[in-house]
């Protein structure tokens, strides 16, 4: 039920740290930020719903749309915590879970290791069957063996079953066939078929994707079912809608059959609050930085879309080595997460030097300032003996930070040790964690072949504000964007995120001999399948479809992605997917490949009903003044190694038009902005903080 006429909803975002739960009536928000509870996760989401429902009167039935993004599918694969599960592979393939691809991301590294599968071996079972590349049978399915599986599996007695056979994604049928013989034995049992969560070619992906979510399928299923159970217990009668890594919203039951795609969801929310961020100021090209308790997030938004990818890895074994973890073959917003938060732990190495992360201090028991019995050293610590932060005022004063505890364990384990007094200790956390940041940024654009410098920054998260304008001036950016509502951007992302389900799938053509027929029939099947998931949630939204194709060269190991025509594919559209291909092509690699043949790997459809319009566009106002602080805080300042005084600002207090110079902080409950001494920050019409480098 709406108020006034207006539509009501609520989002709620777990992190590592803390659950941010937004409130939406209208144009109005209220905000609530909590501990995580990472016993019971859905007990932070209620009480920051009984916060803000309180503050605004708003009653559990008048809510008419509920947004949730969890964690708990990440943390469920890197803790281990999933279901045990038996894969039913073809004969020969038992192992490839543990072969991978053969290749080594670190080439000379003799003790090289990757994590464990998260299914034994004793747990992945083989039948005799085989499809070659085409889809035909070369072997067929032997029913005899299957039979004998059923009963080794019934020794096992699985909490979940995942099969995968070879070449699958050309044709399911022996797949289909499985499932039916292993449902009729175990009807109580999830199971996940690799041709439905991952209908792509490359073997360890596809088989590491359908054990992840077979992996996770119980655990979600409880959890999410649990949640809204719970949510019609206390009055909510809406729809629950649940994030997905691929930036879009899923419904209940498409969340429980493809739980591998809720990975990733809240730093998903992050980018898409970023692009509608960049919308509203008239920006095509932004980079977006998000920065919480215990991970930042970097993401490029080109052409006002956030970047996207088909693989994703979790759990790395070597701090955030591409390759050394177990990859996820699904829809993705492609961004950089590093162990870069508020309670990233620093500590000294072997060789003496300071580094941060990945480990965190999380919510339980936190950095030391949050005196709940942490005694590790973290950047929030670091932050709070800078200055940067306030003792009395952080989390809109329902916190008091430790300052004496910051101090005494930056001493301990850092400063003592090398010799260094407390603020230069702290200041040396601080530059650690904004050169792993800076650096990570550098190496991302350079790979999506942007020039970093021509970029707006737009921070936000409870971390990022603080770090923004730094992290700007290393990079030569001049212009940096903190939002209102930055503090719980992700969760206020979930609100500017449309219903919305992609399907990929592996459909190998070369370009020179398109099968346009066989290519349509495909796009409509895809199309179908992806609109029967998303109509029924959108509410009555308008249903919008895009369609993407990935080409190499022939003879390429990896594609690049292009737009395709929302229509019949005919022949006259080969030399557009051609002129296209080599347009991005040569704008990633500079150069092209002289009479190559080239081919379509994969086809996408993404289909997606969005309620909300595009923001119009703003302009800077003219400027009416510097407002009057409330104060004064002593901050550290590196150019002259002591502290200074500087200028405290209320957000809330500030007006369109009015500037403030740096060095000063402008304070708001769920974070406060680090305004350097080069620039000078503008509050915009809609009450952004906008940063500009001043020569």
């Amino acid at each position: 039920m709406s108020i006034d006429g207006r539509i009501v909803r609520i989002a709620s975002d777990i992190g590592g740290t803390f659950t941010d739960v937004v409130l939406e009536i209208g144009e109005r928000h209220e905000t609530a930020k909590v501990l995580t509870r990472h016993d019971a996760p859905q007990f932070g989401v209620l009480e920051g719903m009984d916060i803000v429902l309180a503050r605004t009167g708003v009653k559990p039935v008048d809510i008419d749309l509920m947004i949730h993004g969890t964690t708990l599918a990440t943390n469920a694969i890197i803790e281990r915590r999933g279901a045990r599960v038996v894969l039913v592979t073809t004969q020969g393939f038992r192992d490839t879970l543990e072969i991978r691809t053969e290749s080594r991301f670190e080439q000379y590294d003799l003790n090289i290791s990757y994590p464990e599968p998260l299914v034994p071996r004793e747990h992945r079972l083989t039948v005799p069957e085989r499809l070659d590349a085409r889809g035909r049978v070369v072997i067929p399915l032997d029913e005899t063996a299957l039979g004998e599986v059923v009963a080794q599996i019934r020794r096992i007695d699985p909490q979940a079953i995942a099969i995968g056979l070879l070449h699958s994604y050309v044709d399911p049928v022996h797949e289909a066939r499985v499932r039916a013989v292993l449902a009729a034995a175990f009807p109580d049992v999830p199971i996940s078929i690799s041709s439905e969560v991952s209908q792509e070619m490359r073997e360890f992906a596809r088989l590491s994707t359908a054990c992840a979510n077979a992996y996770v399928q119980p655990l979600i299923a409880a959890y999410v079912r649990g949640l809204d159970d719970t949510l019609k217990a206390r009055g909510f009668a809406c729809p629950l809608l649940l994030m997905s890594s691929g930036g879009g919203l899923t419904d209940v039951d498409t969340a429980i059959r493809f739980p591998v795609r809720l990975v990733e969801s809240g730093p998903a929310g992050g980018a898409v609050y970023a692009r509608d961020v960049a919308l509203q100021c008239g920006l095509d090209h932004v980079l977006s930085f998000d920065m919480g308790g215990t991970t930042a997030k970097l993401c490029l938004i080109t052409d006002g879309q956030p970047q996207t990818a088909r693989e994703f890895e979790v759990a790395r074994a070597h701090r955030f080595r591409k390759g050394s973890g177990i990859p996820l073959r699904i829809p993705v917003v492609e961004l950089v997460e590093i162990g870069a938060g508020g309670g990233s732990i620093a500590r000294l190495d072997a060789l003496k030097n300071i580094a941060v992360g990945p480990e965190s201090a999380g919510s339980e028991p936190g950095p030391a300032c949050y005196a709940r019995g942490g005694t590790a050293p973290t950047v929030t610590d670091a932050n709070l003996v800078l200055g940067r932060l306030d003792s009395d005022s952080f989390a809109g004063g329902r916190m008091t930070l430790d300052t004496a505890a910051a101090r005494r364990t930056l001493a301990a384990d850092i400063g003592d040790r090398l010799g260094l007094d407390c603020p230069m200790t702290a200041f040396g956390v601080v530059e650690m964690v904004e050169e792993n940041m800076v650096g990570a940024a550098r190496v991302h654009a350079i790979e999506s072949g942007r020039d970093i410098e021509t970029l707006t920054m737009i921070a936000f998260g409870g971390g990022a504000p603080l770090h923004a304008g730094p992290m700007a001036r290393k990079l030569g950016i001049t212009r940096f964007i903190v939002p209102t509502l930055a503090g719980v951007g992700s969760a206020v992302g979930f609100l500017r995120t449309p219903v919305s389900y992609e399907v990929v799938r592996t459909f190998i053509q070369r370009l020179d001999r398109l099968d346009v027929d066989a290519v349509n029939r495909t796009l409509a099947a895809m199309t179908e399948q992806a609109r029967s998931i998303v109509v029924p949630a959108a509410l009555g939204a308008a249903v919008t479809e895009r369609r993407v194709a990935y080409l190499r060269y022939w003879g390429q190991g990896h594609e690049v992605g292009i737009d395709l025509p929302v229509r019949m594919i005919t022949a006259e559209d080969v030399a557009l997917f051609v002129a296209r291909f080599e347009s991005r092509y040569r704008e990633l690699f500079t150069w092209l490949i002289s009479n190559a043949a080239i081919e379509v790997v994969s086809w996408a459809v993404s289909v997606s009903a969005q309620a909300n319009a595009p923001r119009a566009t703003l302009s800077l106002p003219a400027e009416t003044g510097i407002p009057l602080p409330i104060g004064t805080r002593r901050m550290f300042d590196d150019a002259v190694a002591a502290y200074r005084n500087v200028a405290v600002y209320a957000r809330a207090a500030l007006s369109p038009g009015d500037c403030v110079r740096g060095p000063s902080v402008i304070v708001e409950d769920e974070t406060s902005t680090y305004v350097p001494a080069c620039f000078e920050a503008t509050i915009d019409q809609r009450g952004f903080i906008d940063c500009r480098r001043q020569r």
